[in-house]
């Protein structure tokens, strides 16, 4: 590869980890360039960048996964490198040769490299030959039940798509297709493979790191074993709880693996570690993950500049520098988990993290999350000199955290960090199969946590005169001046009716209220309420570490009649694409509940539309291909009479 000092580095990504290479780049004295697509036209990696290249289109098979665009913008820009980030390009080995055939730095491991790991089943065969553990296929054709269960995964990428655990051979020809079609829209190639389903085990990766000279460092161990639909949403480093000749093996095979197809740059070696302590190879991902700045943070390194001096020729030392502490990284969501883990889309009007931690974020207020690409808002990073501190740190600053416009999943993020199986760290891939229900039900006291934020809305509504006095600010208008005070609000669908006097309310006693602070004494404790009034939306925002976060909606004196929709009617929950229809499904077709109709794909996963009754399909209105907005009108499913 082209080894000559780099002046100008053109991010082949969009969202945090564009962002996080262009914090480097700006660092290092390098110039920026974005690309982006029109949706991402106003991005926050646009706006970071000293220069950016539209890439005409929405869809990432018509920008981002458009290498010749990508190449064409490097050289209108005058970039002379690409760094491809994360997901997209960054395991395309066909790209990276374009890269450096068109006269750019490419800053990832050689082209042979890539391809020699691009594919999961010969990456495999290359891992046994260098005699590093593995799980022996299985080949699905002559699978037997004795084989079950299965994990049906993507030979040419990762992030959980083209994934699926079979349990049942009846299902196994279904999921076959279903992985194979989402692998084929992923990542552009269809290949699907079979091995077995370890139950509870371990996700235990090494961050490796190698220059061209035959330098390779093992930058310890991370654990990442709790997901959600195979992808990881809470990474630590280092994984906790291992055996020491354990930690020696798995660095051992990670170099061996780097070694075999002679590695450069950053790169992963992820293993499964079964409940009795015996270590598989997974895969390798040949770019920078998701979870470096847990690896960053324990061992002091900034892992994107290493990659760019590694491109550029320079020498590793020979040995790495002393791990210090414990790093824990949590990945803030656009989604509702108590609902299938459903994408959220729409203005993200605050995000802010309190506290001593790093935040890694794409996003600004204001900004729009959409529909096209991946819903994660922020990686939440805690650095402390032990993991229960670490721990500690991020579950409180996720907990203290505003975030506003959106649904997410920093509630469960703030659970699980707080769950005894996390805290005590008995890890395994399957702790949201165990915990989800009880992790996403509200708390006993969720009602008069509720009540509490009602109150604050209220009272800061009515106080519009900053530094009036406190009766003035609370009387209002009204009638009687003796009666209280009334305001309704929704929140998640539920009418709230709030009552409140100028001076108390009953078991709570009025400290303070402004604009947008309230203090509130609640059973003799000064609590201290945030609220955020949004200037051309009606709802409220409030927040506050005794009640957490609360969204309301102020009731109108005079509500509108809503428009009702023909029951049985299935709407779209999110906006996306209709990727597939039930085979042969016409109107009149009888249908049972639960019954997968069509499939919606919306931020890069596929959901499920399922019939909410048994009944007959009177309607269909959706079609392979069709894009629909949130809410729109799908399918009608008339409910059969009790006999």
């Amino acid at each position: 590869m082209t080894q000559q000092p780099i002046t100008s580095l053109l991010v082949a990504n969009r969202g945090e980890i564009a962002v996080r290479i262009f914090r480097t780049a700006r660092a290092l004295g390098l110039a920026t360039v974005a690309v982006h697509s029109d949706p991402d036209a106003d991005a926050l990696h646009v706006r970071e960048a000293d220069a950016a290249v539209r890439l005409p289109g929405a869809a990432p098979a018509d920008t981002y996964l458009r290498g010749d665009l990508v190449i064409g913008a490097a050289l209108a820009a005058g970039a002379d490198a690409v760094h491809p980030g994360y997901g997209f390009l960054s395991e395309n080995a066909d790209f990276a040769r374009e890269v450096v055939a068109a006269g750019l730095t490419w800053i990832g491991p050689p082209p042979e490299a890539i391809e020699a790991m691009a594919s999961k089943t010969r990456a495999k065969e290359l891992m046994r030959a260098a005699g590093v553990p593995l799980l022996d296929p299985v080949d699905p054709a002559t699978a037997t039940t004795a084989d079950l269960p299965l994990l049906l995964k993507a030979a040419a990428g990762g992030g959980g798509r083209g994934m699926r655990v079979v349990r049942d051979l009846d299902t196994l020809k279904e999921s076959l297709d279903a992985a194979s079609a989402e692998a084929a829209s992923a990542f552009g190639d269809g290949e699907v493979f079979a091995e077995p389903y370890v139950e509870r085990g371990r996700h235990v990766e090494v961050q490796v790191l190698a220059d061209s000279h035959g330098t390779v460092w093992a930058l310890g161990t991370r654990d990442c074993s709790l997901q959600r639909r195979h992808q990881k949403v809470i990474e630590e480093a280092p994984a906790p709880a291992l055996p020491e000749t354990l930690r020696t093996t798995l660095h051992e095979a990670a170099v061996a693996a780097a070694r075999a197809v002679s590695y450069q740059g950053a790169g992963t070696v992820e293993f499964l570690v079964t409940a009795d302590g015996r270590p598989y190879f997974l895969e390798m991902n040949t770019r920078l993950q998701v979870e470096h700045p847990v690896t960053e943070a324990v061992f002091g390194l900034d892992l994107v500049a290493l990659q760019l001096r590694a491109a550029e020729g320079a020498a590793l030392p020979l040995t790495p520098p002393e791990p210090s502490g414990h790093a824990v990284e949590a990945r803030l969501y656009a989604e509702d988990p108590a609902q299938d883990w459903r994408p959220q889309t729409g203005v993200l009007h605050t995000l802010a993290v309190p506290g001593e931690v790093r935040v890694d974020t794409g996003f600004a207020d204001g900004d729009t999350v959409g529909v096209h690409y991946d819903p994660m808002l922020a990686k939440v990073i805690a650095h402390a000199p032990t993991r229960a501190e670490a721990v500690r740190a991020l579950a409180h600053a996720l907990a203290g955290a505003r975030v506003h416009g959106l649904t997410t999943n920093r509630e469960l993020l703030v659970r699980s960090l707080r769950h005894p199986e996390f805290t005590e760290a008995r890890l395994d891939t399957g702790f949201y199969e165990r915990h989800l229900d009880a992790l996403t039900e509200p708390a006993p006291d969720a009602a008069a946590r509720t009540a509490l934020a009602a109150l604050a809305a209220a009272l800061a509504e009515a106080a519009p005169e900053p530094g009036a006095p406190l009766a003035r600010r609370l009387g209002g208008w009204r009638n009687v001046r003796s009666a209280p005070q009334t305001r309704r609000y929704t929140v998640a669908g539920a009418e709230h009716e709030v009552r409140y006097h100028p001076v108390d309310h009953p078991g709570v006693r009025v400290l303070s209220a402004e604009r947008h602070l309230v203090a509130l004494e609640v059973d003799g404790v000064r609590r201290l309420f945030h609220v955020k009034h949004n200037s051309n939306k009606p709802e409220v925002y409030v927040d506050s570490p005794f009640t957490g976060a609360h969204t309301l909606t102020p009731v109108p004196r005079f509500a509108d009649p809503q428009d009702r929709t023909e029951p049985g009617s299935l709407l779209a929950p999110m906006p996306g694409t209709v990727v597939r229809v039930a085979e042969g499904l016409a109107p009149g077709d009888a249908v049972t509940a639960g019954q997968p109709l069509l499939w919606l794909e919306a931020m890069k996963m596929e959901h499920r539309i399922v019939s909410p009754a048994s009944g007959t399909l009177t309607a269909l209105h959706a079609t392979l291909g069709h894009q629909v907005e949130f809410g729109a009108l799908l399918a009608v499913v008339q409910e059969e009479s009790p006999a």
